[in-house]
């Protein structure tokens, strides 16, 4: 059985109407407090680097995997099963939650299913988003992405779907997929694609595994990708070594790339991948493999890039955003990371490229943080990979 934290045995004793006395717990140095409103399970407080602030689950949802915000409000939601939603919160309370029909066929298994979304810039004009998915095929499943058209109204959905890549070659199994989609500032899409649990494939250059790879908006191969010219070498591709990168984003300040990915036993990483580079998995890791062994060549090993930063133990990170809003200003340019395994929202804050401290929020409060994501009013916002997960909005308390 799972280990259950203390805030899922209380929210178990409310759900059943039974008395419980709810104190303050510390949780990885942040005082969280059980808000009034919490024998409804929605919202919390927690004391943090930047005050006090309130955290309120607006939705709930069944594994959420990725989330984008909409121009106009609201956002647009993946669940990992293969429901696609459009989410519109409130001021305060519960949001509206609306099914888009046209979501792809997915394949739902283990790690696999719909998994990352994202808007495109000139989505009030083209209307179009872009989806990442498993999907089946010949010998196994592969990572997907496909461009689609978004009509909202009272009944939304998905138009002038295609296909724009695939994950080749596809293979046996149901993790690692990867799959974040992030736009850059010149238009192209960085997607990153995870080993599939074929770890020599990460170094090898005809096959997607382990990559983040760089296409056009319709899946063309950009003229200035590294490996363009390269012979034997697939030219989607942008950066390789990479054992399953399930957070990315770019960073307002400067535009550049930066991922985090999952580590086997210990050696979690986040990476700048740069054009060409190779960030060395399975060859080198700050990890050993679960069985206690030694991973490759090490921690260090020629022609190979060294992380900007590593967890050991792991955290199982997912989600990757940078905070870019007003409501919290000394946090302004922090690194916003989820944590899966110890269930918190990591920041890391920055000078430059180095990461010189972390701070650990909301510690076992709300469940695995699978997506996070800036918001364009100022707020944090959250999703909770669960059964009974959620859509969380993160402000300062009033």
């Amino acid at each position: 059985m799972a280990r259950q934290t203390f805030f899922d045995v209380m929210r178990r004793a409310v759900a059943r109407r039974l008395p419980a006395l709810l104190p303050a717990t510390m949780a990885g140095g942040a005082l969280l407090l059980i808000s009034a409103a919490w024998a409804n399970a929605e919202t919390l407080a927690a004391s943090t680097s930047a005050g006090k602030v309130t955290l309120e689950r607006v939705a709930r949802l069944t594994h959420p995997w990725g989330m984008d915000f909409l121009p106009g409000g609201g956002l647009i939601v993946t669940e990992r099963g293969g429901r696609l939603v459009l989410v519109e919160p409130g001021a305060t309370g519960a949001a509206k939650i609306i099914e888009v029909a046209g979501a792809p066929e997915v394949y739902a298994y283990g790690q696999g299913g719909l998994l990352d979304v994202a808007v495109s810039p000139d989505f009030e004009t083209s209307g179009v988003i872009y989806l990442s998915y498993a999907a089946a095929a010949a010998g196994g499943s592969q990572t997907v992405v496909q461009r689609a058209v978004l009509k909202r109204g009272p009944a939304p959905r998905l138009v002038e779907a295609k296909i724009i890549f695939r994950q080749e070659p596809a293979v046996r199994g149901g993790r690692h997929y990867g799959s974040r989609i992030v736009v850059a500032p010149d238009g192209n899409l960085f997607i990153t694609l995870g080993d599939r649990g074929q770890r020599p494939m990460a170094q090898s250059k005809d096959a997607h595994m382990g990559k983040v790879v760089r296409i056009t908006p319709t899946g063309a191969v950009p003229k200035d990708n590294p490996f363009l010219a390269a012979k034997d070498v697939l030219p989607e591709i942008w950066s390789l070594g990479h054992r399953n990168a399930q957070g990315a984003a770019i960073r307002p300040s400067d535009g550049a790339l930066w991922t985090v990915e999952h580590g086997a036993r210990g050696g979690d990483e986040i990476n700048k991948p740069l054009p060409g580079r190779n960030y060395g998995w399975p060859v080198i890791s700050y990890g050993t493999h679960y069985s206690g062994a030694k991973i490759g060549r090490g921690q260090k090993a020629p022609g190979f890039e060294q992380p900007a930063y590593y967890w050991d133990p792991s955290i199982a990170p997912s989600g990757l955003a940078f905070y870019s809003g007003d409501l919290f200003p000394s946090w302004k340019g922090s690194m916003l990371v989820g944590a899966l395994k110890f269930r918190y929202l990591a920041r890391l804050e920055m000078a430059g490229d180095k990461i010189l401290r972390e701070e650990k929020l909301f510690v076992g409060a709300i469940g695995r943080i699978r997506d996070v994501a800036s918001g364009p009013k100022g707020a944090i916002w959250l999703l909770t990979d669960e059964g009974d997960g959620g859509l969380w909005r993160v402000t300062p308390a009033k």
